[in-house]
């Protein structure tokens, strides 16, 4: 199935020269979002890993189905203040300054290999600073997956380190 071809693309959002894909056209078709679980699934089948760890929200989208089908937990990382026990808390930069980000302290446990998940890969800043999280947790970051890469962006090349897997490229 041509996955691209159910991903919206929206000029001048959010901002005039951004070309947004828009994955809410593949979300709503049930082939398409059940094809881009699976080919999620087969980009990181040789990956060793224990846990599904994914941010809010489209990697929760993406990140909760892939680990109910390999029988994996997964770990919510989420906006500020969100989550109700102790969390370790990474900021990353942006655009046009910075976020970040929380993951409870007792999500993970000391030495487990991790698998990122999210819909998108852009700059890698919101990726480098999950596995930052993840390392202070004491565990493995086993390697990345994402729907999209937007290859321009270089977010690849912030997580050189690791593995890193895309569905699509844009």
């Amino acid at each position: 199935m041509d996955l691209k071809s159910l991903i919206r693309t929206i000029p001048d959002f959010p901002e005039e020269g951004i070309l947004f894909r828009d994955i809410t056209t593949l979300l709503k078709e049930p082939e398409g979002l059940y094809e881009a679980v699976e080919q999620l699934r087969d980009s990181v089948k040789d990956l060793s890993y224990d846990v599904i760890v994914g941010p809010e929200s489209r990697g929760f989208i993406f990140g909760v189905p892939l680990a109910y089908a390999e029988h994996k937990g997964f770990v919510p990382v989420r906006k500020p203040g969100k989550l109700p026990a102790a969390v370790y808390s990474q900021e990353y930069a942006l655009e046009y300054g910075v976020s970040r980000l929380e993951m409870h302290q007792d999500a993970l446990k000391p030495g487990q290999k991790v698998l990122i998940v999210d819909d998108l890969l852009a700059t890698g800043g919101t990726a480098q600073a999950i596995a930052t999280m993840v390392e202070k947790a004491g565990c493995q970051v086993a390697g990345f997956t994402f729907l999209i890469e937007l290859a321009d962006l270089g977010g690849r090349e912030k997580l050189k380190n690791y593995s890193v897997r895309s569905v699509l490229s844009y």
